[in-house]
């Protein structure tokens, strides 16, 4: 699990330095970029996020969970190396430089569609939330380390060595974990799929000796458990649209709906928090890492701290809840900003409480859409719910900038607030209304396995 849930780590790293060392990059000293040119360096990081999701989702399907942990890892190594490369100002360097965090991006984009289907297809299915949510919500350990090191670097580096050593922070971190997944296990539901019976079975054989070796036995399986399966064709995204929304679209909705409310709740404060510490409590610049890591704390113990709720009071009461009372709660410190009662260090405090909740449900809807759509298209299915959420998502930012503005109009932002929290409460609806009690089931039960010969032809949708 720690070497699956790497990527996310890596992921937050990768966003946190980036904009650490944003305004550095502006100086004569570094690259001497312009304001637009530094922002579009993140947007271009996530537009590859968003295609190599796609691109290697589709691959992950055809090709094999195993491979793709090693290939997305790889890109992700070679296109952030690459950036630390970049010298000199000029449109060549420009586009070397965006078409390294593009390549970046791509990887990480990957490993998001592969590894939760991995997750998913291998840890056994009563601790199947709570290691999922886990995993996701390791993202903010990378945000955390990523504020650390860069803090470190430009406190005691020259800038033009500094930010360089700042994108190489992950690929460090990557390397180490290359050696690792190389003994990870395929997993044996993708190689069923394929018709590779055989190596299904020494996957199953090898994973039990390890189990029982700790001295767990391991229970009979009973032969009415037994599914058979005829290898199906492979699914373009054409015709992967067509089955989610004409076979399962209560569930389409609801992954849709999960994954762009949180995607856009995050998005919308995670990239504008120094702005709102700076416009309106006039936090200077040098001391927002210190609230950062408060906010990064905050949002990692949540999944931590409840995800096993996800498992034992079950999906949709967790699920809902969480989306909904992340919404309230910042319904709440809406109010009190616009009341003029928070300080930065208080408002802070208000993220931490809020995102403690938001974090776990964010987490929960990657579970959701990696758990409920049948087993030939998992990792596409994946990948076409996050693609979707970072399009609407990157909207956030750009509403909220605007909001923000010059920090003179509290008015504006309080009401963006109540804005992001009735999109989180609407998530938290939906939730309830349609989300599969997930817990403790089988996958194959959830959503039977295009191919399955004995699949029941009046499946929940």
């Amino acid at each position: 699990m720690i070497a699956l849930g790497v990527a996310w780590v890596l992921d937050g790293l990768e966003i946190t330095v980036a904009g650490a060392v944003a305004e550095l990059l502006t100086h004569a000293e570094t690259l001497r970029l312009s304001s637009a040119e530094v922002g579009l360096v993140a947007t271009v990081y996530l537009a590859g996020e968003v295609a190599g999701a796609l691109y290697f989702g589709a691959l992950s399907d055809r090709l094999g969970r195993r491979k793709l942990f090693l290939i997305t890892l790889g890109i992700y190594l070679l296109g952030s190396g690459l950036t630390a490369l970049t010298s000199g100002n000029g449109i060549g360097w420009l586009v070397f430089l965006y078409l390294t965090r593009f390549i970046a991006g791509m990887g990480i984009g990957g490993e998001y569609a592969a590894i939760n289907s991995a997750i998913d297809e291998l840890i056994p299915a009563r601790y199947r939330g709570r290691v999922d949510i886990a995993v996701n919500g390791t993202y903010w350990a990378g945000a955390i380390l990523g504020t650390l090191g860069t803090y470190i670097l430009l406190d005691h580096l020259d800038p033009a060595l500094a930010w360089r050593l700042g994108f190489l922070l992950g690929p460090l971190l990557g390397l180490a974990i290359v050696l690792v997944r190389r003994d990870l296990p395929e997993s044996p539901r993708w190689q069923i799929m394929h018709g590779r019976g055989g190596d299904a079975e020494n996957s199953i054989d090898a994973i039990e000796r390890e189990v029982t070796a700790t001295g767990v036995v391991l229970p009979h399986v009973d032969e009415s458990r037994m599914l058979e399966i005829r290898p199906a064709d492979a699914i373009g995204y054409r015709a992967l649209i067509r089955l989610l929304f004409r076979e399962y679209p209560s569930r389409a909705v609801l992954g849709a709906s999960l994954m762009i409310s949180q995607s856009f709740l995050y998005n919308a404060i995670f990239f504008t928090y120094t702005l709102v510490l700076g416009k309106f409590y006039g936090v200077p610049a040098t001391a927002t890492p210190l609230y950062l890591i408060a906010f990064a704390a905050g949002n990692l113990l949540g999944p931590l701290a409840i995800g096993y709720l996800f498992d034992t009071v079950g999906r949709r009461i967790m699920i809902s809840g969480t989306y909904i009372l992340s919404g309230v709660l910042l319904a709440i410190s809406a109010v009190l900003f616009y009341a003029g009662v928070l300080g930065p260090l208080t408002q802070t405090l208000c993220w931490c409480l809020i995102f403690f909740f938001a974090s776990a449900g964010a987490s929960s809807a990657y579970l959701t859409v990696s758990e409920i759509f049948p087993l030939e298209v998992r990792a596409k299915a994946i990948a076409v719910f996050f693609a979707i959420a970072q399009c609407v998502g990157a909207l956030g930012p750009v509403i909220y900038g605007a909001l923000i503005g010059d920090g003179t109009h509290p008015n504006r932002l309080f009401l963006g607030y109540l804005l992001g929290a009735t999109i989180m409460v609407a998530g938290g609806v939906i939730a309830y209304l349609y989300a599969v009690d997930a817990e403790g089931r089988c996958l194959e039960d959830l959503a039977p396995p295009l191919g399955a010969a004995t699949a029941p032809s009046n499946h929940p949708v």
